[in-house]
């Protein structure tokens, strides 16, 4: 079948990093993408510099910590589209301190990340879900990360067996439960034309991993893109990076 018309995305966590390269990439394909995130300067400021190069692009101010913010979100996109095609989970933080043991790290630390990496995606998703039903053919694509497959977490002889890693529970965590999230609303959503779907994007080259990474930010977008363009035929409830499956 042919490719669905791309129509309108929505990026968040979008003015830098994977996000910001995911954003340029959707333009690219076609589509209007909002480009969204809690920071109005930072966001206007990267939508600016995308619209200069001839992109599609428009800012929204969305944090994804605040309910109350969310809905406005929701109700802007509403009121000025209509509908939603593409929504891409992006948004994440790392706040837990590298080599720190598992049972040290605090429980703010949980609590803040839970809040960005988990909550906020299934708040998000929510609120726009009424949008994303109007579209004839909607993606969800949740940003997830090899350190949520529990899997990779007990190879000995993975590169998540490490102290750097293991000194990440909260973030593993919560992107194991994205991992659940995922499965659970594509379950909900199996009858209807609309795909969700995690990615393992690869450890990038970005301000969450302070620079360390095997990727630029090209590569890390890629597997966001894939998924946000699959056509009819594509899958659903899936864990992949680049295409290919990652074990949960």
């Amino acid at each position: 079948m042919s490719d669905p018309t791309p129509g309108l995305a929505l990026v968040t966590g979008a003015n830098r990093g994977i996000g910001r390269e995911t954003t340029r990439r959707l333009a690219l394909s076609g589509a209007r993408v909002l480009l969204a995130g809690r920071d109005r300067e930072a966001i206007t400021a990267a939508a600016h510099e995308l619209r200069a190069d001839g992109l599609p692009v428009e800012p929204l101010v969305l944090d994804v910590t605040d309910p109350a913010g969310i809905r406005a979100a929701a109700a802007e996109v509403d009121r000025a589209y209509g509908r939603l095609d593409i929504l891409v989970n992006n948004a994440g933080i790392r706040t837990e301190e590298y080599g720190r043991a598992p049972s040290r790290q605090p429980l703010e630390r949980w609590r803040e990340t839970f809040d960005t990496n988990l909550f906020g995606v299934v708040e998000v998703t929510r609120a726009f879900l009424p949008l994303l039903r109007r579209s004839p053919a909607a993606r969800i694509v949740n940003v997830s990360s090899l350190l949520g497959s529990l899997t990779t977490h007990s190879d000995p002889d993975s590169y998540a067996s490490t102290p750097m890693f293991k000194s990440l529970p909260a973030y593993s965590a919560a992107k194991s439960a994205l991992n659940s999230w995922t499965v659970h609303l594509a379950y909900e959503l199996r009858d209807t034309p609309i795909k969700v779907n995690a990615v393992h994007p690869g450890y990038t080259r970005t301000d969450l991993n302070d620079g360390a990474g095997d990727l630029d930010v090209s590569d890390g977008a890629t597997s966001s893109v894939l998924m946000a363009l699959l056509d009819a035929d594509g899958p659903t409830g899936t864990y992949t990076h680049q295409g290919a499956p990652v074990p949960w």
